[in-house]
């Protein structure tokens, strides 16, 4: 459309929708007054207008709650992880696998990478027969990736 009039952009359209199609864009202000002519850059400053808002920090790899990614970059991960367990877990908690799985369910559908991670990264501590988890209490201590 754009280095086109009005007319011309509408004409293989029926005469009702040409008229309905015209009286839309003219009122939108895509068109110059009174010309019929596209107004140069107008989708650029629509665009413009309505920045969209770039996610920083571990909201790159979220969507709401849910993980999308896991951040190949360590410290990344270990950041995620880090508020993965503290919005899931508190203090004190001593939970079954079962229970850890229902609380990281919310947060991904593979909740025993999840639940792997948060050990390896010591923020969860596991007994060594696998039947109850903890927080830890302290920060990720990061995971190191075999070579």
């Amino acid at each position: 459309m754009l280095g086109r009039t009005l007319a011309a952009a509408t004409a293989e359209l029926s005469p009702s929708k040409r008229r309905r199609v015209t009286e839309a864009i003219e009122n939108s202000g895509m068109v110059l007054p009174g010309t019929q002519t596209f107004t140069p850059d107008v989708f650029r400053s629509i665009l413009e207008s309505t920045p969209i808002p770039r996610r920083v920090g571990i909201e790159r790899f979220l969507d709401g709650k849910r993980i999308r990614q896991y951040p190949a970059n360590l410290t990344e991960r270990g950041q995620l992880l880090e508020w993965v367990a503290r919005s899931a877990f508190a203090a004190g908690d001593v939970l079954t696998e079962l229970e850890v799985n229902r609380r990281l369910l919310p947060y991904s559908e593979d909740v025993a990478v999840l639940r792997r991670y948060l050990v390896d990264y010591q923020l969860l501590e596991r007994r060594s027969d696998g039947t109850e988890y903890a927080l830890t209490g302290t920060g990720p201590v990061l995971a190191i990736e075999d070579p």
